[in-house]
């Protein structure tokens, strides 16, 4: 009897692998997500809906927060998607107040001072060398340096002062940029190490002491607000540089020789004082500024209902707008995916091209758009409000690259709406329009899963951590009727 089991469930493994391999190839996935009763046979199709595609501006006040990489330069060649202009401005100070330079004041003798930054990479052409500016934040600014209240793309509204130069223009060569460091002091790589100038090496080593400046956080930053970074766009007008400020590579070092204060013996061998960024108590704004006047994408913005060219510029940018009518009217079937698949469009390579530069965003995320409530919301059922690895490998959004319809490393994004679709179709849940993005630090309203789905839902957070710095990535895509590269959502799926 035993054996007689054996022999009947070979067959019938046998039978069903003879089955499956005659249906098409679909991704792994929850056949009939637990709406439909269980099935013996799957006779698996595939169709393909038409979506109708708009390019908008996505008014979004970004911030970028402490813990983001900050960003300076400028783009200016960029015929596609416009320029950028990227500031920033920070401050540094002590561990402690009130603050002294160790060692007698009379003795102290300075070396230099020298303010290093944290190089976490660039965007852009880096063939060219790159000029970087220091200045120092007018101390009659009315302002105070603060992230949490400057929205990054409206210098305009919150602008901020410089009243000198505190160093000589500094060039920072890309070949050389990740080259390490070795000293007394330090074995480093990727810092930008700018010297400032004497006069005001001198005013921080012996202009300023515990008694003034250096008394309190608040005399500090009366005495001296900070610094402001910039690029001169006559060096490099096409790149942008990322720049960290908790990495311990960035901070103000005070190079120095004193006599010690328990001897007599004048010490020969330099001394270092460095001043870091504090989350707690230290202020840092990047103001990232857009403008498309005269782009290709400024054709396109808020123009054509079914636009067959649609473009995502990483926040502060735009995002795209999609309808997807034939949905409403597809007859309930078993879902075995559905993906709404978008395509780069690419563009000209020529000798003068920026196309080899200005690359597509890491991460774009869709969205659902709530009408009522006018802000956008998770896709149903499919996005679980966890930006990690395992949630984006599942859902889409990540760029991969393929070969296309001719064309090399073509930037792809699938989105994984299975549950959703299947959704509509078998309980007639609510049907969405979407929005796609490349968001950096987002917010948009979670509501849980059906059958949860009847409460106001949380806002949740998409952060850096997990999707694109800031500026970082731009990207055409082809619209609902372009000829080649065309978006829509593909189904797999079978009858009933």
């Amino acid at each position: 009897m035993a054996s007689n089991n054996i022999v009947r469930n070979i067959l019938i493994s046998f039978a069903s692998l003879l089955t499956f391999s005659a249906c098409t190839k679909v991704g792994t996935t929850d056949l009939g997500l637990g709406l439909l009763p269980s099935l013996d046979y799957y006779n698996t199709k595939d169709t393909s809906l038409e979506v109708i595609t708009m390019t908008a501006d996505y008014p979004d006040t970004l911030r970028v927060f402490t813990g983001d990489y900050h960003v300076i330069g400028s783009i200016t060649d960029d015929a596609v998607f416009g320029t950028t202009k990227a500031t920033m401005f920070f401050q540094l100070k002590p561990d402690y107040f009130p603050f002294f330079i160790p060692g007698l004041t009379d003795s102290l003798v300075v070396d230099s001072a020298v303010l290093i930054l944290s190089y976490k990479g660039f965007y852009g052409d880096s063939t060219k060398p790159v000029v970087i500016n220091v200045r120092r934040i007018d101390a009659n600014t009315p302002l105070r340096v603060d992230s949490t209240k400057y929205p990054s793309n409206y210098p305009e509204l919150y602008p901020m002062q410089t009243d000198m130069a505190l160093a000589a223009p500094y060039t920072l060569d890309f070949t050389h940029a990740r080259d390490s460091v070795y000293n007394k002091f330090e074995a480093a790589v990727n810092q930008i190490r700018i010297p400032l100038n004497m006069s005001f090496a001198n005013l921080l080593m012996k202009g300023y002491d515990s008694n003034g400046a250096y008394h309190s956080d608040t005399t500090l930053r009366s005495y001296f607000p900070g610094f402001a970074l910039s690029t001169d766009p006559s060096s490099n007008k096409n790149v942008l540089i990322q720049i960290s400020l908790l990495d311990t590579n960035t901070k103000l070092a005070l190079y120095y020789k004193s006599t010690s204060a328990n001897t007599s013996v004048y010490q020969r061998d330099t001394a270092v004082v460095n001043f870091k960024f504090s989350v707690f108590d230290n202020g840092d704004v990047n103001f990232i500024k857009r403008n498309t006047a005269g782009s290709e994408m400024a054709r396109h913005i808020n123009q054509n209902l079914n636009d067959s060219l649609v473009y995502v510029q990483t926040s502060p940018g735009t995002m795209v707008k999609i309808k997807i009518p034939g949905l409403k009217a597809f007859k309930n079937k078993i879902i075995h995916r559905a993906e709404l698949l978008a395509l780069q469009v690419p563009a000209s390579t020529g000798a003068n091209s920026l196309e080899p530069y200005l690359l597509p965003p890491n991460y774009l995320f869709l969205g659902a758009y709530d009408s009522v409530n006018k802000v956008i919301r998770n896709v149903p059922n499919d996005f679980d409000g966890i930006t990690g690895t395992a949630t984006l490998s599942h859902f889409g959004g990540r760029v991969q690259y393929k070969s296309l319809n001719g064309y090399d490393n073509v930037a792809t994004y699938n989105f994984s709406i299975s549950r959703y679709v299947q959704g509509v179709i078998s309980r007639s849940d609510s049907v969405f329009d979407f929005r796609i993005l490349a968001p950096v630090n987002d917010s948009i309203q979670f509501v849980p899963p059906h059958p949860y789905n009847t409460n106001s839902g949380v806002v949740n957070y998409l952060s850096t951590s997990s999707g694109n710095q800031p500026a970082m990535g731009r990207v055409r895509l082809g619209g609902g009727t372009h000829s080649k590269f065309r978006m829509r959502l593909h189904i797999y799926y079978s009858d009933l």
